[in-house]
């Protein structure tokens, strides 16, 4: 019977309703066919992209290699006249060629010290294309902490021509002999007493080694009654040819890559360096490493200390 307010029937009304229904669908299927589209249209970009950074990053590697043999080429081309310069300067000052005049002496020292200078950013720059390539060994052995002092010790005796900066190591005291690559360890506190020697004009650089809290690791630290380092400059500062903004620094060479060397080969070592200052007051680098390398095959035997 038909309703008697209404001419439609419920089988109308479902007609009706699966007739919208369809409409629908099609509307969706048409939508996702356009999705569809663009998805495939964004998929053909993202293949392109990633294309593009495949190649550029080949480009990049490329460029990096060409880099680091071009430095690793051009240093050892330097050190070899670098080295003789130098070892002409010496025996000129040990007077094995005659009698000097004092400004003779003079002029042969700036020849000896500009010279020396050089040959430590050839180095800087041997290593750091060798860390960059990837190319740099560790080789760790025990060694004592008090033959690592004595012979950097013994090395910036010479350097120290002045009386109006003292350089003093502490002598570490209970501190176990530590597995880890000694000249790697030695160049990074060359790097930070060589740099706080630079920069401090009258007053003390002070070379200490304690045990870390943890039992498992030593902290050198290298404090200084420097020029010291502003804020803002602190956090580039081991960044590759960062350099502190400053008049004393404008009056000395360098290129800035020993701080940035030394925090890499730090991190191959396993540990970190560290830098606390106050402008016009000194700073203190550290370098806090574990006492034995990580993942490495221990063994009681050891070589001797060499820097």
């Amino acid at each position: 019977m038909k309703d008697q307010k209404s001419n439609t029937t419920p089988f109308d009304a479902l007609v009706v309703r699966c007739a919208q229904l369809e409409q629908e669908l099609e509307a969706q299927t048409a939508q996702i066919a356009g999705l569809n589209a663009e998805l495939a249209e964004t998929n053909k970009g993202v293949v392109v992209l990633y294309s593009e950074l495949d190649q550029q990053a080949t480009m990049l590697r490329e460029t990096t290699e060409l880099k680091s043999r071009f430095l690793s080429y051009m240093s050892h081309e330097f050190r070899t006249p670098l080295g003789a310069m130098i070892s002409i300067a010496r025996l000129m000052l040990d007077r094995l060629d005659g009698p000097l005049t004092p400004e003779q002496e003079k002029q042969i020292r700036l020849i000896l010290d500009a010279s020396s200078e050089l040959l430590q950013m050839v180095n800087d720059l041997l290593d750091l294309a060798k860390v960059e390539a990837g190319k740099i060994s560790i080789s760790p052995a025990w060694f004592e902490m008090v033959n690592l002092f004595a012979a950097l010790r013994g090395m910036f005796k010479p350097i120290l021509t002045t009386d109006s900066i003292s350089l003093i190591f502490e002598e570490p005291a209970g501190i176990p002999r530590i597995y880890s690559d000694d000249r790697k360890v030695a160049q990074i506190l060359r790097n930070f007493i060589s740099n706080s020697l630079k920069f401090t004009v009258k007053g003390e650089v002070h070379v200490t080694a304690t045990l870390g809290s943890d039992g498992q690791s030593v902290i050198f630290a290298v404090r200084d009654t420097g020029i010291g380092i502003a804020p803002e400059h602190q956090k580039r500062l081991f960044q590759d040819y960062a350099q502190v903004d400053s008049p004393l620094q404008k009056q000395l060479r360098g290129v800035g890559l020993g701080l940035s060397l030394s925090r890499q080969l730090a991190e191959l070592l396993g540990g970190r360096i560290a830098l606390e200052s106050e402008l016009g007051k000194g700073s203190t680098f550290s370098l806090h490493l574990p006492i034995q390398l990580p993942n490495s095959q221990s063994n009681e035997g050891g070589r001797p200390v060499n820097v």
